[in-house]
């Protein structure tokens, strides 16, 4: 949480978002795009993202969808 650290904090937290809005029924298998610019991998059955396990689905927000993962993604390139 250190000023010198808020970079590599913003790549990790955009790793984590993918543009627009989808349902977890919407999901299909395949790459996302993310908005830190790398993409991630969806699988089903049961629905994971980059291999973290999607723990709770569907949370609607005010600016899209939550889907809570039960692990921290790390972008490819690393920090």
């Amino acid at each position: 949480l250190k000023p010198e650290n808020k970079a590599d904090l913003v790549k990790i937290l955009t790793y984590h978002v993918v543009p627009g809005t989808a349902l977890s029924t919407d999901l299909t298998e395949g790459v996302l795009p993310t908005v830190q610019g790398e993409i991630v991998e969806v699988t089903l059955d049961p629905i994971a993202i980059n291999g973290a396990g999607v723990a709770i689905p569907d949370v609607l927000a005010t600016n899209g969808v939550v889907h809570v993962i039960d692990a921290v993604l790390t972008p490819p390139e690393g920090l």
